[in-house]
């Protein structure tokens, strides 16, 4: 429990943090985003989350909403991984856990 709880706060993050890579590097390049190869890196690692967003999202929800929806569903799996963990640790002791 403990090694699967890590294992999704970690994939978490790391989309996290591509995330708002992208974000703030969107920011700074503007229209010419497209062209940074920076950019096209983290948007090819947060696709498959976006992807996936798409998918379990209605229809109703238009595609320029994607990322926010895929930002708080990344953030709600990284609350609920972190607690799974800090309860898996509790269990099995904390000496264990490090």
């Amino acid at each position: 429990m403990l090694w699967l709880a890590s294992s999704l706060k970690l994939i978490a993050e790391i989309a996290l943090m591509a995330m708002l890579g992208q974000f703030v590097l969107g920011l700074l390049a503007g229209e010419k985003r497209e062209r940074n190869l920076v950019y096209n890196l983290l948007q090819v690692l947060t696709a498959p989350f976006q992807r996936f967003t798409r998918m379990i999202s209605p229809r109703v929800v238009i595609d320029r909403h994607i990322p926010l929806a895929t930002f708080c569903l990344l953030v709600s799996l990284w609350l609920f991984s972190t607690a799974a963990k800090i309860s898996a640790c509790m269990q099995i002791g904390i000496e264990q856990c490090k």
